[in-house]
């Protein structure tokens, strides 16, 4: 079985370094499934337990997005 990273899912590499130093370096099933379809930019609605990362996984694409506006 392959395991999926940060940078597979399209992350960008600066905040994929931030998450390795937190020893965060592969993502959960609901962020796997929900970060690429929010970094395309469309709607989610994601449905997980508590504890399984859905911060994250909505966080991040955010996050990704306010770095390359501000670079621009």
């Amino acid at each position: 079985m392959t395991t999926v990273t940060f940078a597979d899912l399209g992350v960008a590499e600066p905040i994929c370094r931030a998450l390795a130093e937190q020893n965060y370096v592969n993502p959960t099933p609901i962020q796997a499934q929900s970060i690429p379809a929010l970094l395309e930019g469309r709607d989610l609605l994601g449905l997980a337990q508590t504890g399984t990362g859905k911060t994250a996984a909505f966080a991040l694409p955010i996050l990704q997005k306010l770095t390359a506006d501000r670079s621009r």
